[in-house]
């Protein structure tokens, strides 16, 4: 780990130990799920997998449906420049108890670590732009100890950039990531009922 960028790993247990039982954390495709799962896997976590860009908007509409619990997106920045009008989205709804923590790691890491089109854009101030007034950088743990308690606690949306040392090489996810199963568990968790389509209803 470096002074300047820590690494994914060493922001998730930071976050392990901030989430309280009942918050909902939402993780984007590759690495952000399979090192989650390895750090603070537990049925309120949703981890998506091959769905590139869409963590910030499902996590807005799981805010939107559940008003009382917190609800975290961990998004990558390849994925948020693929999905830029979620910002827009998020800073018209206002959801309070949303906070998007983006990886600002400069690469597409879950294709192969391609360079993003724009390593310059300041994402806290794009993120500003777009209505959400509670959105900073954060470039150590130092800070990401300090803003993420008030990040989880008080009203939002909230954004915080998290400047990260890429990690191109896969981990290794704590179980076989089976997104129907994850679906279900994730359900059971916030006590949804199974979704039974109308034409098999008796």
């Amino acid at each position: 780990m470096s002074e300047s960028r820590p690494t994914r790993e060493a922001y998730y247990r930071v976050l392990a130990g901030c989430v309280s039982a009942e918050t909902l954390v939402v993780t984007s495709l590759g690495n952000a799920s399979y090192l989650w799962s390895n750090v603070c896997d537990r049925p309120e976590n949703f981890y998506l997998e091959d769905a590139m860009g869409l963590a910030l908007p499902l996590a807005l509409g799981l805010a939107v449906s559940q008003p009382h619990k917190r609800v975290v997106a961990v998004e990558g920045d390849g994925g948020l420049m693929m999905h830029l009008g979620t910002l827009i989205t998020v800073g018209s709804v206002a959801p309070r108890n949303l906070t998007g923590l983006l990886v600002n790691n400069n690469i597409h890491a879950a294709s192969g670590g391609q360079p993003l089109t724009n390593t310059g854009l300041d994402l806290a101030d794009l993120a500003r732009s777009a209505g959400i007034g509670r959105a900073e950088s954060v470039g150590s743990l130092e800070t990401f100890r300090t803003r993420l308690p008030s990040a989880l606690a008080e009203d939002g949306p909230s954004v915080l950039v998290l400047a990260t040392e890429p990690d191109v090489p896969p981990v290794k996810p704590a179980f076989p990531m089976n997104p129907p199963m994850i679906k279900q568990r994730f359900m059971d968790a916030i006590g949804v009922s199974r979704y039974v389509p109308a034409m098999f209803r008796a």
